[in-house]
């Protein structure tokens, strides 16, 4: 049996080789195209279908959003030579990061249910209540399609864009200086998940997402929620982890709250503002017991 390469032809061109027997029978072997160009997927694969879009429209829509790319700019070269870390915080005050006061506010998030990827039928909204404040509302449901491919349904998310710069470049929040993430809210009685998504460098990392419960009460009170980052215990595609490690605080990306206690009916969690805090008192670095087990039993 012989090998022979046909290399007669340009670079550019489909790469064929021709396998040639005793038998004096040629057959081409086609190499497949390869993409030259790597795009990051923090989905995971969950979302393979994304819209296609000539690359004429995307450069006029780059260049309409020149402008304001220019001005963001801007503000962080003003904000870099105006910032001063020592009055960034005082200790007992609360630091307002999310305020839902008006429809601006609410343009910051993104609600999700499992019924927009057809896994599911709960739905959900978030939208502004009648005292002006923030309104997270839908109905649960854990009914599964009678696909055979879903298993588990019945969640409703809503979730914070992303921080960034200018000319789209990725930043994260750094929240290194508190200790205490604070909401007041007014729910129904129902349990929720609070989420804080810190995305690292590398996809392994994309979806390590903190978690801590948020206990509501019902009636017509407001809660003042103060929950240490200390408590938060670390989740991957929706399971917790063996191995655990506090928030990396100065790379948080998201933050968000999932209704998914099993209960199926209409729920609604008013949110008035979410904020930071910093508590001295506070000496907990982490609230769960770690154990040091042999590397040929857990991985480092």
């Amino acid at each position: 049996m012989l090998l022979k390469l046909n290399l007669g032809r340009p670079i550019h061109a489909l790469v064929s080789w021709h396998l040639k027997t005793s038998c004096n029978i040629t057959r081409p072997i086609h190499t497949a195209s390869v993409v030259l160009f790597w795009e990051r997927d923090p989905k995971g694969g969950y979302l393979r279908d994304k819209p296609k879009y000539p690359t004429t429209q995307l450069i006029r829509d780059g260049l309409k959003e020149l402008k304001d790319e220019i001005r963001l700019w801007k503000d962080e070269v003003t904000e870099h030579f105006e910032c001063d870390p020592i009055l960034a915080f005082r200790p007992g005050e609360t630091d307002i990061i999310w305020q839902f006061n008006d429809p601006a506010s609410l343009e910051r998030w993104v609600t999700t249910s499992d019924s927009d990827h057809n896994e599911g039928y709960s739905t959900c909204d978030l939208s502004l209540s009648k005292g002006g404040k923030g309104l997270f509302t839908g109905t649960l449901s854990t009914q599964t399609p009678k696909d055979g491919r879903v298993k588990k349904a019945g969640y409703c998310n809503m979730r914070s864009m992303r921080p960034r710069k200018s000319f789209k470049r990725d930043a994260y929040f750094d929240w290194r200086m508190y200790s205490h993430i604070v909401l007041r809210v007014r729910g129904d009685g129902r349990s929720y998940m609070l989420n804080i998504t810190t995305m690292g460098y590398f996809d392994i990392m994309w979806n390590d997402i903190y978690t801590y419960a948020l206990f509501t009460r019902g009636g017509p009170y407001w809660q003042l929620s103060k929950i240490p980052f200390s408590k938060f215990f670390l989740t991957s595609k929706g399971r917790i982890q063996d191995k655990q490690n506090a928030i990396p605080l100065d790379k948080v990306t998201n933050i968000g709250i999932t209704a998914v206690d099993k209960i199926n009916g209409p729920f609604h969690l008013e949110i008035d503002y979410i904020g930071l805090e910093f508590d001295p008192t506070h000496k907990e670095e982490f609230a769960y017991e770690m154990y040091t087990m042999p590397k040929y039993l857990v991985g480092v």
